[in-house]
């Protein structure tokens, strides 16, 4: 009997802890909300820079921003952004006005026009793809856009790369190739 208590026990506590970890998820923030946080505790930023039409972006919300290792570690360590490439909202970023003058309406549910604040940060090569994830860090300067579908395996290096300081020290091969969690 109280072997079966304890079994039943620690079900329950650990049936929870599963159940809470997924329900957690990602705080994101819009970039207003990040400039207001910045000035209160200094963070890096992630941008997640995707579409609404992104078949990549849309897998990325499911299968990497769903994974507890990659929620727990954005929560702690940055300040999330989830930007719409091709929306129409107007923003203002650092003092500047960013639009998107080229959007259309009619085809808002499809591919769009580019925003002038995805031009801004998400360019690698001169050519804007999406998802494009831009870190930042606490001034707020670029530190590399990195475009792609990414898996959390592939990202929480990357997380940590820029996170805990290390591209201060290391080069991006370096560091990768020794990366183990």
């Amino acid at each position: 009997m109280k072997a079966l208590f304890i079994s039943m026990y620690l079900t329950l506590i650990f049936g929870s802890s599963t159940l809470i970890a997924q329900h957690a998820t990602i705080n994101w923030m819009s970039i207003g909300e990040v400039e207001k946080a910045m000035a209160k505790e200094p963070k890096k930023i992630m941008i997640d820079v995707h579409t609404k039409w992104c078949g990549p972006c849309k897998m990325m919300m499911k299968n990497t921003f769903t994974n507890a290792d990659v929620i727990s570690y954005i929560n702690q360590n940055y300040y999330a952004v989830k930007f719409d490439a091709e929306g129409p909202e107007s923003v203002t970023f650092l003092g500047t006005s960013y639009s998107n003058p080229s959007y259309d309406p009619a085809r808002a549910s499809g591919r769009n026009g580019t925003h002038e604040l995805t031009m801004a940060i998400a360019p690698v090569n001169g050519r804007v793809a999406y998802p494009t994830i831009v870190y930042m860090d606490e001034d707020f300067k670029i530190l590399s856009p990195v475009q792609g579908y990414q898996q959390p395996a592939q990202i929480l290096p990357i997380l940590h790369y820029f996170g805990d300081n290390a591209y201060k020290s290391i080069s991006w091969s370096d560091y990768s190739s020794s990366y183990s969690k």
